[in-house]
């Protein structure tokens, strides 16, 4: 496995700051996410600072921008970091498409095909392979004059990853995709029991396997050497995964491990705004099947021992908050983040497709 930092909005310096950082103690690559900034500056002044990470977005918003507009973006950030990025798409989801951004939403699933292929598409035509033309239920491209295409180089192998939680996303990504981005409040018997085979059954129409495609798999791993240490990382957790489960879609997640109902009661706090009794409804039994909690000398060991075998890349939800909290800590992050490649660097990894006795496939 890969060991990655996910990061979010900060200036073109402190990205360029952190990447530096992140390098000398020994991590894998930076992810980076979409909400009130764009990545694609903070990734271009990560990736000049620091030239041996990987960069991928964790995840970008596709609807609102186009499949021509994604291409050329990946393009350009492929050629300048020499192949060191990847793109990660997601759909988000109705309200913040349609209202935040004012753009089309429809069934997020088979837009979302549609777009991959339309961003392949592009690509093709960036290589010269073939003129562009792509013919689909939401985007039609067919023009690509020469002084408009973006001029050849020599990493033109870009990968393209989505985010999945349902079914239909996960065949989608199983089908077309590079990777899938897991989503971060999951549990491994989510990810044998339903994420994996739904993977599988994508890559079949494809005449491929789930190991074709890497997991890029954000975890809430808290480390510490005492209790105290760890509780505001804790904490964190417990008010993060509140607020994901508190989504109608991953009610599921709680039901498949026995807690059922627990969405309704979170969305009902929510309602009331009552933050504080939502993450006291994650019980401790819960996060031990959504968090990873050890001393900073077994972490590594922890990682290995949950996602050996499944994840191409593990990326911490946390250090980046912890990081900025604890400078101090940045070393720590550093020797388990080694630890975790060297053990990659000597056994590999390789995806086993855990088939379940039944399996519901009426989450989204």
């Amino acid at each position: 496995m890969e060991f990655d930092l996910m990061t979010g909005a900060n200036t073109w310096k402190k990205s360029a700051e952190l990447a530096s950082q992140l390098e000398r103690a020994g991590f894998s690559g930076m992810l980076f996410t979409e909400a009130g900034q764009v990545p694609w500056m903070m990734i271009a002044a990560a990736a000049t600072a620091a030239p041996s990470l990987n960069f991928t977005t964790g995840i970008a918003v596709a609807f609102p921008r186009s499949p021509m507009m994604s291409a050329q973006i990946a393009w350009e950030l492929a050629q300048n970091t020499e192949g060191r990025f990847r793109l990660g798409l997601g759909s988000q989801v109705k309200g913040h498409i349609e209202r935040r951004y004012s753009a089309h939403w429809d069934k997020p699933a088979p837009q979302m095909r549609d777009y991959v292929n339309a961003f392949k598409a592009c690509i093709r035509a960036f290589r010269q392979e073939e003129k562009l033309h792509h013919e689909g239920p939401y985007y039609n491209l067919s023009l690509l004059p020469g002084q408009w295409a973006p001029g050849r180089h020599d990493y033109e192998d870009i990968k393209i990853d989505i985010s999945a939680v349902g079914p239909y996303m996960c065949k989608v990504a199983g089908e077309l995709c590079d990777g899938l981005h897991v989503h971060p409040m999951h549990s491994m018997t989510y990810i044998n029991t339903r994420l994996l085979p739904d993977l599988q059954s994508g890559a079949d129409r494809s005449g491929r396997s789930a190991s074709d495609i890497d997991l890029i798999i954000p975890v809430f791993a808290i480390p510490g050497d005492s209790p105290e240490e760890r509780q505001s990382m804790i904490n964190r957790t417990r008010m993060q995964i509140s607020f994901y489960g508190s989504t109608p879609n991953y009610s599921f997640q709680f039901d498949d491990l026995g807690y059922e109902g627990t969405t309704q009661k979170l969305g009902a706090l929510m309602k009331q705004g009552d933050l504080p009794a939502m993450a006291n409804l994650i019980s401790d039994e819960m996060l031990e099947h959504f968090a990873l909690v050890a001393r900073w000398d077994d972490m590594a060991d922890t990682l290995i021992d949950r996602y050996q075998g499944i994840a191409s890349r593990v990326v911490t939800y946390l250090a980046s908050e912890d990081i900025h909290r604890h400078p101090e800590n940045l070393n720590k992050w550093g020797e388990i983040a080694k630890a975790v490649r060297q053990h990659q660097a000597l056994f590999g990894a390789s995806v086993t497709v855990v088939q379940p006795d039944t399996q519901d496939t009426n989450h989204q």
